[in-house]
């Protein structure tokens, strides 16, 4: 087995642990705000709407630095940014 493909492998096992683990977290923290009962003031109404803002903003951030490590990956195992694109 060649030094690559021990990489590569590694790499995959990584990067799938991390979605694995992505998607719990996700499960797990949509179903903390979704459980709430929602509150009938509109004073109240605005907190959950930004609980739902900053959920969005965080899980948007992991996805890029998931994306990040994915171009650095294919940017290591084949020198380009996007492998196959001219």
């Amino acid at each position: 087995m060649s030094l690559l493909s021990i990489f590569l492998f590694l790499l995959v096992a990584v990067t799938a642990t991390l979605v694995a683990y992505l998607t719990k977290q996700f499960q797990e923290e949509n179903s903390n705000y979704f459980g709430e009962i929602q509150p009938m003031s509109s004073q109240n109404n605005s907190r959950f709407v930004e609980k739902e803002k900053v959920f969005a903003e965080t899980l948007n951030g992991r996805f890029a630095m998931l994306g990040l490590i994915a171009a650095v990956g294919a940017y290591l195992t084949t020198g380009q940014i996007i492998p196959g694109f001219v």
